[in-house]
């Protein structure tokens, strides 16, 4: 062996690496002190590649430390020798693995949270009777169970109003202080031929009383087709949930008007014919209605005009005309605001409801509208559900905002007399 050799005659080694260091056999000799210097250095280097070569198999600390690389590093990619045997337990994992089950769990959380917009917040006992004598439906709101506390003592005020739908009558119960489990015991008398029963809807609305600010909805109950609910002959006592809800789903009622417009003359007409079932903003129950129309260019208005009023009623018919003059290029860039008010003799005005109709509006307003435009010189009429007037304005300044973007409108005026 050359080691061997090496050891027995260190003259023989160092001739070979003489040879090995010597370029050319003219050169002068190397020195014998650094002859033995280089083969101490060549001979400690061979006996540090023969340890690395022949390194015992790792410890079972270091299997640890190897099972916990994999949350820091891809184990596929180190190299742990001929030695390393995984356990059969071992599981490799590496990063930007997908975990099905932390998608399962947000897919429960979702269905949580849709779940709660559909919960029951609590429940309410009441009983129907029908008075064939009288013509009218009798309701009776007993008591209430397992009410969600809306107030920060952790109790409610509650109370319950009922609306016997499509009428704009409604009947309140008194408030109960600081209770979730309310007694009433009220009764109240809806006045209903019998043979329009199936057609209307029993609405009961359970609020919190706040004192300072608005009152807080707790949720509705609606009951559609009394007479398949209950046999209405006798008093009959029911329970049902109260459905979560946070706003008061009660129709505002419904306007009828018609659409003409002459283009040749530049004239629009628009025909206000009636309104039913408004909501009754009076004490009475009823309201004195009347209806204004106004002409919005680049959200501004430019005219306003309005009908006559028509005292304690929530089915007013009018019947009158307004008429607006509108050049035909300008048709594309205006929109009527109509709005139906409830008149007072002190204090303001109420807004009942209102709608838009335009090419800029929503729904049945832009389909009225074109639908005018594509017969020109005939009168087009519609019922149209009236909105509540926070929303509509909302809805109305979104538009309002992407119209502006793309360039304001001209000013409509009337068309050049021949």
């Amino acid at each position: 062996m050359a080691t061997e050799k090496g050891k027995d005659h260190p003259l023989g080694s160092m001739g070979f690496l003489e040879a090995a260091v010597k370029i050319s056999h003219t050169s002068p000799d190397i020195p014998t002190d650094v002859q033995l210097s280089m083969r101490e250095h060549f001979l400690r280097r061979t006996q540090r590649m023969t340890r690395q070569a022949t390194e015992p198999a790792s410890s079972t600390r270091h299997n640890s430390f190897k099972r916990h690389l994999p949350r820091q590093m891809q184990v596929g990619s180190l190299d742990l020798g001929n030695d390393y045997t995984p356990d059969l337990d071992e599981k490799s994992t590496s990063i930007g693995r997908i975990k099905p089950e932390l998608y399962k769990q947000k897919t429960l959380e979702a269905e949580e949270s849709d779940k709660y917009t559909g919960i029951n917040c609590g429940r309410i006992n009441f009983s129907l009777k029908y008075d064939y004598e009288n013509e009218a439906l009798l309701v009776n709101i007993l008591r209430a169970l397992d009410l969600p506390a809306k107030d920060l003592c952790g109790s409610s005020d509650p109370y319950v109003k009922v609306y016997l739908l499509p009428d704009r009558k409604k009947f309140q119960t008194r408030v109960h202080r600081k209770t979730l489990n309310p007694t009433f015991n009220e009764s109240f008398q809806f006045p209903v031929p019998y043979d329009e029963l199936a057609v209307r809807k029993l609405h009961m609305s359970v609020f919190d009383f706040d004192r300072f600010s608005r009152h807080d909805m707790i949720g509705e109950v609606v009951l559609d087709n009394l007479l398949e609910t209950s046999d209405l002959s006798r008093e009959t006592a029911m329970w049902r949930d109260i459905e979560y809800c946070t706003t008061e789903n009660v129709d505002l009622g419904e306007i009828m008007f018609s659409l003409c417009y002459l283009p040749t003359a530049g004239r629009l007409t628009l025909t206000v014919i009636k309104c039913r079932n408004l909501k009754a903003m009076d004490i009475t129950g009823y309201s004195d209605p009347y209806v204004k129309v106004s002409l919005i260019c680049d959200g501004k208005r430019l005219k306003k005009k309005k009908t006559t009023i028509k005292k304690n009623t929530l089915n007013p018919t009018y019947n009158e005309a307004i008429i607006f003059d509108i050049p035909p290029d300008s048709m594309d860039h205006v929109c009527l605001h109509i709005s139906v008010m409830d008149y007072d003799l002190v204090g303001h005005n109420e807004i009942i409801g209102v709608m838009r109709a335009g090419c800029s509006a929503e729904g049945l307003g832009r389909d009225h509208w074109n639908e005018m435009l594509a017969y020109p010189r005939k009168p087009i009429a519609h019922w149209h559900h009236l909105l509540e007037s926070k929303k509509s304005e909302k809805e109305w300044k979104a538009r309002t905002a992407s119209f502006d973007s793309q360039g304001s409108c001209p000013s409509p005026r009337p068309p050049a007399s021949p």
